[in-house]
């Protein structure tokens, strides 16, 4: 069993990621199997084969803890970790090619609690790898784009994983993929766009960010996905097989 995780911001596009992920394999003759892990999530774009929601309720627990809607929230994804051994035997019976994990909207519960970590490096696998889900609508800028890229290099250093770092909503962004592109393989053509955008302290904050940024070569290999199509689905799972499968991809 190999265990992808997909990660990102609220709104990023998961969940429609997580189905066309899900669709693409099982066309092309893998077993694939869903863990929803997002216990405050009302419906989903697929059926999960494993659902966190089954054994962790948002509503009872705001109830018997009298709490508001963000407590529980945390408190939920809190007992995420409690639940391991279960998700685990779940996973284990079903034993997938691969199983998607669909994780918490809000990233900063799952990530830098400890319950995500802890989750993340205690769940068994054969093989595991991450997706960092850059926002296509929201990276469009390029103050943006380093905000982001800083971000994703956060959530790597917590997860402790391989990671691939996909551009979602591409449809929705056809007129700016080109340059944002750019951004990730040419530094000065980014700095210039950050240049154009902020000055003073705003500018100097962010290219000291995004050189330190680039010494890890943050957003190289940045895969432009459409979550609504599926498009770019071949690359990405390229991509992945790289990490899971040792470049070994399945047949299209």
């Amino acid at each position: 069993m190999k265990v992808i995780f997909i990660a990102g911001t609220a709104g990023s596009g998961k969940s429609l990621l997580t189905s066309k992920i899900h669709e693409y394999y099982t066309r092309n003759g893998a077993f694939t199997a869903i863990l929803n892990l997002d216990p405050g999530v009302i419906s989903l774009p697929y059926t999960p084969d494993i659902d966190i929601r089954d054994s962790v309720d948002i509503v009872s627990i705001m109830k018997q803890y009298d709490l508001g809607p963000n407590g529980a929230l945390m408190m939920a994804n809190d007992l995420i970790a409690s639940k391991l051994d279960e998700l685990q035997d779940e996973a284990d019976k079903i034993n997938p090619d691969y199983l998607i994990v669909d994780t918490p909207g809000q990233i900063e519960l799952f990530a830098y609690r400890t319950s995500g970590p802890y989750f993340v490096n205690n769940f068994v696998a054969d093989q595991k790898a991450a997706l960092f889900l850059y926002d296509g609508v929201l990276v469009t800028t390029a103050v943006n784009f380093v905000s982001m890229a800083l971000l994703a290099t956060s959530i790597r250093l917590r997860m402790g994983m391989p990671t691939v770092n996909v551009l979602t909503k591409t449809d929705l962004i056809a007129d700016k993929i080109t340059e944002i592109l750019r951004w990730t393989t040419n530094l000065k053509t980014l700095e210039n766009a950050i240049s154009s955008e902020a000055d003073g302290e705003t500018y100097v904050l962010v290219t000291n960010i995004l050189r330190s940024l680039n010494m890890s070569g943050f957003a190289q290999g940045l895969i432009p996905v459409s979550n609504a199509t599926g498009e770019g689905m071949i690359n990405l799972e390229g991509s992945l097989s790289r990490i899971l499968n040792q470049g070994e991809e399945i047949e299209d």
